[in-house]
């Protein structure tokens, strides 16, 4: 190993503003307790990892009120954001927010599979049975099987998060195609 060329450790903040350079969309995660407790956060720790079966990965950090109650309940829900979901991203960020006062006034309904809160207004929402659940630091990475995929709104421009703050995509230069690619592998 070439000492001359060892890096300095790695530092949290440094690690932050790399990762940060990796555009993500922006979630809300939910979980309905087997006592009936609702609790949400938002997340952009979330990512598709498998087509057969249907797998969804997830990261809750184990400081947030939701760690627990997703962890019994067993399942959860993911609605993806769209631009005008970044008011509500930001209450559901705030450690100890009250997730019933942070959905007043937010369209939301129970899911059928899971009985967690899904976003009438969101771009798409997946229902998963939690398959796994694996110590990840300071996080549980906890893998889902998809149950259910609606799409209310797949033509709105999604939230995303950025450099440590909300944006949103770019159009493509007019002329240029803007068809998706299948980066599934």
């Amino acid at each position: 190993m070439d000492t001359a060329r060892q890096a300095d450790p790695v530092r949290q903040r440094a690690f932050r503003d790399a990762m940060g350079l990796f555009p993500t969309g922006v979630t809300l995660v939910s979980a309905r307790g087997p006592d009936g407790e609702d609790q949400a956060i938002t997340a952009n720790s979330v990512t598709s990892v498998s087509l057969d079966p249907l797998l969804l990965l997830v990261c809750v950090e184990h400081a947030s009120r939701l760690h627990h109650v997703v962890l019994a309940a067993g399942r959860f829900a993911v609605s993806v954001l769209g631009l005008d979901g970044e008011p509500l991203s930001r209450k559901l960020a705030l450690r100890g927010h009250d997730t019933e006062g942070a959905l007043a006034g937010v369209p939301h309904h129970r899911g059928p599979h899971t009985g967690a809160l899904l976003l009438d207004d969101a771009l798409a929402t997946f229902e998963c049975a939690t398959t796994a659940a694996h110590p990840g630091g300071d996080h549980t990475v906890l893998i889902g099987e998809v149950l259910a995929v609606e799409m209310p709104r797949p033509e709105a421009e999604p939230l995303v998060w950025h450099r440590a703050r909300y944006t949103a995509l770019a159009a493509p230069p007019d002329g240029e195609d803007a068809g998706a690619t299948d980066l599934t592998g």
